[in-house]
């Protein structure tokens, strides 16, 4: 991988000459001339991703190989020839067969008990955190201390976010396979699981594991309740999209639409690929089932605040986009710690907390702000 440095220091930007702490080395130019989209403003973004994918045997790009195997599971809509992978790493063309790690009777994954209230990123609406639903979907009309989540992390993912959280997900060959028998059987033995939640990388590389394991708990498990959330990055497949948001409608779940930016080009720069498919799962989900359980929301996004990237402009756009289908749709402003290939900037500033929370609030209701802790406060004040 190229190496970058640890902590933030004045950079320029390659095409304007602007010079700021909040330019990344990894991409190497500003969000201004990204967004004006210059052929050259991409140059370096896509070299970083290149090399660090190189690092982890991952193709640079998705597969567009004319003869090669399509695979549909996500938008990339990988084209694998043989001997290639996809641009996930799950699936690769094998003497002119898709052989891929994980299917439906088995998962690529690290799971582990997460004690309530948890620090999923709905913990501030859902069942878990707050009691809502109780006692359909919820075990006590206040936060269930006492019960926990099953947290699947799932290896593998079809973005390559430079400021990835959770970048060992690239690290396959470290992979744990549980059988879907073993996965379903662990959770039916501990009746103090009460949420499950798939995360990752992101699911929708295996997503057809996800959803056949979550059908089987909630057969198996009728008389308890078991939430079945999903925390992605939205650009699936849109008929197993909707396949999971029934199970979470049912369930008393949520799905969590991690909108990253809304530019095109910011989206490549900052995570490879485009997330146009995201808005268009997102709208899908809001349109056909979040009228069905309107008290507990069914839907929420998020987005992370990488300083100097997506700011109160991006945000701007995304909560426009938001209110559209329905103001009352829970939206949570991330704080952002430098990690992974863009450890050079800073923690997102005050500042920019302020601006673009005000920015969210003028088209949403339920706007929240997460990682708080990273701004050195206890509280936040809205």
């Amino acid at each position: 991988m190229i190496p970058f440095s640890i902590g933030s220091k004045e950079r320029s930007c390659s095409i304007c000459g602007k010079k700021s702490l909040t330019i990344s080395q990894a991409i190497g130019v500003c969000v201004n001339c990204l967004r004006e989209g210059s052929k050259h403003s991409l140059i370096q973004a896509l070299n970083t991703h290149a090399s660090s994918r190189h690092h982890w045997g991952l193709p640079s790009l998705p597969p567009r190989d004319p003869h090669g195997i399509p695979c549909n599971l996500c938008s990339n809509l990988c084209r694998i020839g043989e001997g290639e992978k996809g641009f996930c790493g799950l699936r690769s063309n094998i003497n002119g067969r898709l052989e891929s790690l994980s299917n439906p009777g088995k998962g690529i994954l690290h799971a582990y008990r997460d004690s309530h209230v948890t620090n999923c990123c709905s913990a501030w609406f859902c069942p878990a955190g707050t009691g809502a639903g109780y006692p359909a979907y919820a075990y006590k009309p206040g936060s269930e201390r006492g019960f926990a989540n099953y947290a699947v992390f799932f290896y593998g993912c079809n973005f390559d976010c430079l400021f990835c959280q959770n970048s060992s997900h690239k690290n396959i060959a470290s992979r744990q396979t549980a059988t879907l028998q073993d996965f379903v059987s662990h959770i039916r033995k501990d009746r103090s699981y009460s949420c499950l939640c798939y995360f990752g990388g992101s699911p929708e590389p295996q997503l057809p594991f996800a959803i056949k394991a979550s059908q089987a708990l909630l057969k198996e498990n009728s008389d308890r309740i078991i939430r079945v959330c999903f925390e992605w990055n939205g650009c699936g497949n849109p008929e197993l999209v909707r396949r999971a948001a029934k199970l979470s409608l049912k369930s008393g779940g949520n799905i969590k639409f991690d909108l990253k930016c809304i530019d095109e080009n910011l989206s490549l720069a900052l995570s490879g690929v485009s997330n146009r498919r995201a808005y268009e799962n997102f709208e899908m989900i809001a349109r056909e089932f979040y009228e069905q359980r309107s008290g507990l929301p069914l839907l929420t996004a998020t987005t992370l605040l990488v300083p100097g990237y997506v700011d109160s402009l991006e945000v701007e756009r995304i909560a426009g986009f938001i209110a559209d289908l329905n103001p009352e749709i829970p939206y949570s402003l991330l704080v952002f710690h430098p990690d992974f290939l863009m450890s050079d900037l800073p923690v997102t500033s005050k500042k920019q907390v302020e601006a673009c929370y005000k920015t969210a609030k003028k088209h949403l209701e339920r706007v929240h702000v997460g990682n708080v802790g990273l701004l050195g406060l206890g509280t936040f004040t809205y």
